[in-house]
């Protein structure tokens, strides 16, 4: 099968492949340039991303075993998943872009988009028939379903379907294979927001930085992730290039403003380090207004040095060949054919930092693909160092009016503002009208309850009634009486303690036990089915009776007295005797007792997730909040 001769992706890491969706229209010329199309098509958006450790790229992939050829990729996202939710955005907008495109994509969880829906999904889906069945496709998420034999057979473990056979599907019945609306909406919910969303990702600081860091973010912006990250996975052994500082002493620093994506600036600040007093980085004080922008710099420093410190010895020169060959040519003149440069003078410093984007975004994204050397992020720092000019007293004078910084307010988040987030969360999981907000019926709360109850588990767990139309479980009376017989006996008694302190008393044989059992066995023989209803009915009125003189009866809510007339009556004309007994012995409400309890652990849970709530809200039952509870609390605090 095809999904396994293909790799699994690395831990934190996507894949997207993208295929020819109609059969002989995946040359290797063909796909090649649709990946030079793809890129300066959403270069705008992609040179000015911050990516937490590997950009996307595509890179042409020859025909393998039952692969067709595409043009695909792999990224490592490490602790900033929404870098792969703007990928899967990407895919999405790349397929509606280039209609002849199909795309498949996935992670080391396997088919994440299906676990995004996982509410909404048909039953037939699982993770052993799901490979190669989740394309984009004409900007629209679809999902091959089962052949009918298959379907009707019922079998869930069909093999999947192979890249070249879904293919073919997707080009001529597409229509048909459209994911279900649940479904869509909740993978579209997940990716809504974008491309503004990247802006909103970005977290701008102010950092007390070494000018040769400056010069360096100045040409590529991107390089602060590396370097944070550096910093955040140092060793012993990493920080002993940190104790002499050789490629950025602390003597020359200034002030500037760096732009961090909102998880690389949680990582930085959230460190608690002290630098090595031969390092010659200092802290001020920190009551001191300054004190957080001379720490974030002396970190980020920090990470800089560490990845000069592991470079190699590559050359420069190869480097620069990078930017000056045919196919760099070709994407700068596709981008001005695109209008990125938004009529910007050549020259101007606009043109020059958009121009610097793009050269970023082609060093990482499309070069590293041709090329089989890979560069480190220290080679690349070395390199700028040699071919940037520092300028000080530059940076000196932008440092007097910086824009502010923003605010990192967003790092805390109080009990209050987790409370409204889960219940936003709770909101939009949950149909429901402000006109029908306060409607509750907690017979439907009994009735599902009873319906979960009734439902027949399977080694995979209990299966959740979602429908209150299905079939109700059968029963059968003489096979419950039957099974119930073989348990307690055919006499319907136990043995109690005083049972077998009287057996202790008599030293029976196995000769006298052996007849004892035929015995038994040949009073159930002639036993009949009613008589043994009537034996375990009167064992049961038995049990009532000896509960009546106790208080577990008090605990059950009763039905009220005209529910037992009925009863009542049959009670008194069994005899003067028995009329004290049986009056008590009204039945118990069951549905009000089911409800009662519920309502009381629903209670106990003090708005926390628990069984009650967790059961109900699976079979879509929600019930209000404790207004009692909380009014409570409210008038206890004021």
């Amino acid at each position: 099968m095809e999904g396994l001769g293909r790799a699994a992706p690395a831990e934190d890491a996507v894949s997207y492949r993208f295929f020819a969706a109609r059969a002989g229209a995946g040359s290797e010329a063909v796909l090649r340039g649709c990946a030079e199309a793809i890129a300066v098509r959403f270069a705008p958006l992609l040179a000015a991303y911050i990516w937490q450790q590997q950009p996307f790229r595509l890179r042409y992939r020859p025909p393998r075993g039952e692969t067709p050829a595409h043009i695909g990729g792999t990224t490592l996202f490490g602790d900033n998943v929404e870098d792969e939710w703007f990928i899967v955005y990407l895919v999405r907008e790349i397929t509606r872009e280039f209609p002849g495109l199909a795309a498949r994509i996935d992670d080391n969880d396997g088919e994440f988009l299906l676990i995004e829906a996982a509410d909404f999904l048909p039953k037939w889906l699982n993770p052993e028939n799901s490979d190669n069945r989740v394309f984009f496709y004409n900007g629209e998420l679809h999902i091959i379903p089962l052949s009918e034999a298959d379907e009707q057979e019922r079998d869930l473990s069909a093999d999947s379907l192979t890249i070249s056979q879904a293919l073919t599907l997707l080009s001529t019945r597409s229509e048909e294979f459209l994911a279900a609306e649940p479904i869509r909406t909740a993978v579209y919910k997940r990716i809504s927001g974008y491309p503004e969303k990247i802006q909103a990702s970005f977290h701008r600081a102010h950092c007390y930085l070494p000018a040769g860091i400056v010069a360096v973010l100045r040409q590529r912006p991107s390089l602060v992730a590396p370097a944070v990250q550096a910093f955040y996975l140092r060793d012993p052994v990493d920080l002993r290039a940190c104790r002499s500082f050789k490629t950025f002493p602390p003597d020359e620093r200034v002030m500037t403003v760096v732009t961090f994506t909102k998880c690389l600036y949680a990582q930085l600040v959230q460190q608690k380090f002290v630098p090595d007093r031969r390092s010659g980085y200092t802290l001020p004080l920190p009551s001191d207004p300054q004190y957080k922008a001379y720490e974030l710099g002396m970190k980020l420093a920090h990470g800089f040095e560490i990845l000069c410190s592991k470079c190699s010895k590559a050359s420069p020169d190869s480097k620069r060949k990078v930017l000056s060959g045919p196919l760099w040519d070709r994407f700068l003149r596709s981008l001005k054919e695109k209008n990125y440069f938004k009529g910007e003078m050549e020259g101007s410093a606009k043109y020059s930092e958009l121009l610097h984007m793009a050269e970023d975004y082609f060093e990482q994204s499309i070069a590293k693909q041709e090329s089989s050397v890979e560069v480190s992020s220290g080679d690349e720092i070395l390199d700028l160092l040699q071919t940037t000019t520092i300028d000080v007293k530059e940076f000196e004078r932008e440092a007097a009016c910086l824009p502010p910084e923003d605010d990192d307010s967003w790092l805390e988040i109080t009990p209050d503002d987790l409370d409204k987030m889960l219940k936003e969360a709770r909101n939009e999981s949950v149909p429901s009208s402000n006109d029908e907000e306060q409607k509750y019926d907690l017979e439907a709360v009994a009735e599902s309850m009873k319906a979960f109850v009734s439902k027949v588990s399977t080694h995979e767990g209990a299966e959740i009634p979602w429908s209150s139309d299905e079939s109700h479980v059968t029963f059968d009376v003489d096979s419950f009486t039957k099974a119930l017989d073989r348990i307690l006996g055919a006499d319907s008694e136990e043995l109690d303690s005083d049972d077998l302190d009287e057996e202790q008393e008599f030293d029976f044989s196995d000769e006298d036990y052996e007849d004892l059992d035929a015995e038994n066995q040949r009073q159930d023989e002639n036993v009949s089915p009613n008589e043994l209803i009537g034996s375990l009915k009167s064992y049961m009125n038995e049990m009532d009776r000896e509960l009546a003189h106790t208080n577990v009866g008090k605990s059950f809510t009763t039905q009220k007295k005209g529910a037992s007339s009925v009863n009542a009556a049959a009670s008194q004309s069994a005899g003067p005797g028995s009329g004290a007994e049986d009056a008590e012995l009204t039945p118990v409400d069951v549905d009000m007792n089911l409800v009662a309890n519920l309502l009381e652990s629903y209670s106990a849970q003090s708005g926390l997730a628990g069984p009650t709530s967790n059961i109900l809200q699976s079979m879509g039952v929600y019930l209000p909040e404790n207004v009692d509870r909380l009014g409570s609390k409210k008038g206890a605090t004021d």
